[in-house]
Formats: structure tokens, sequence, C-alpha cells
């Protein structure tokens, strides 16, 4: 079993780390599944949680948020549009994914919804997992993952090379 985090403490910057390493592998020709932020999308918020993520592999975009006025500083989430991502993913056959990327483990997935079934389903076909997580669901993650899942440093190469080492010696589906 093949799992990584990776997590910044800068803002935004696991998003885009994550977003950056799966456009790089999708180059390279590798089957990619889960989801990323869309790195392009401007949130119109000064809080930052307005975001929308892309399916992959095929790339439709959901945005998961909602608008709650301007005054608002709570959280945006739309759960709504994340059981429609969560819905997308699984639907997607992963048998011959190289990788599973989830931008983040969140506040659903540390009540033991959202993504969780999609985790396990990559593990569970020997798939490398890849998953960002904020510091206030480090632990919840650490739980689920009993602890076995390497943390990464939040750096495009390193993450791009433990990528590579666990993809390595998967039936790889590269496009020559």
């Amino acid at each position: 079993m093949k799992i990584a985090i990776v997590s910044s403490s800068e803002r935004g910057k696991t998003d885009q780390l994550l977003s950056a390493v799966a456009e790089a592998l999708e180059v390279q020709g590798k089957t990619l599944t889960g989801i990323v932020r869309v790195s392009d999308y401007e949130s119109r918020y000064a809080n930052g949680c307005d975001m929308a993520v892309r399916v992959l592999p095929g790339g439709s975009e959901i945005k998961i948020t909602q608008n709650l006025g301007d005054g608002s500083d709570a959280c945006r989430l739309d759960p709504g549009a994340i059981a429609t991502a969560v819905a997308a993913v699984e639907a997607t056959p992963n048998n011959d994914a190289d990788l599973f990327i989830l931008n983040k483990f969140g506040p659903e997935e540390a009540s033991g919804r959202g993504f969780i079934f999609a985790i396990g389903k990559a593990l569970e076909a020997g798939i490398p997992v890849l998953v960002g997580v904020g510091p206030a669901n480090q632990t919840a993650f650490a739980k689920f993952s009993e602890g076995v899942a390497e943390t990464l440093p939040d750096d495009f190469e390193a993450i791009l090379k433990w990528c590579d080492s666990a993809m390595m010696g998967r039936t790889n589906h590269t496009t020559s």
C-alpha cells in the first residue's frame, strides 16, 4: 500500500502543487483518477473559499462551493456539489489508473464521508494514493490511514519523485 500526503502552511500551495503534479503526469501519459483543484479558477472571496475541481481523468469541472454572500467568512463548501464530485470519481473505473490524487482530505473525509470509499478502493486495487491534507485534518487523516502514509515536503520535484517511485512496477499506460 502506497499512500502519501502533502501539506503546506502557505495558503493554496498544496492545491497548486497537486494540480501541477497531475498536469505533469498527464503530459507523461499517466492515467490518473481522483480530483485536483482547477488551477486557473479565480476565487471571488478574500478568504479563498471558492473553488472548482477537475475530475480525473477526463477533466470535467465541478464548482464545489456556494455563494453565501459577500459578508460571509464561513466555509462555502457545497455538500451537494461534493456529492456530485464523489459520484463522478466513484463512477470512473480506476483499475487501469497509475495514481489516485485527492486535492484535500477535508471535513467530509474526516467525518468518514466524501472520498473515503474512493481512496480505499484505489488502495485495494494497488493504486498509489496522493492526498492533500490541511493542518485541521492531520489527526483525522492519521487515524484514517493508520499512520502508514508517507509525509512529503511541499516541493514539486519531491512529490513528482515520490509519484514516479510509487508508480514503478505498476502496469504503465504511458503512450509513446
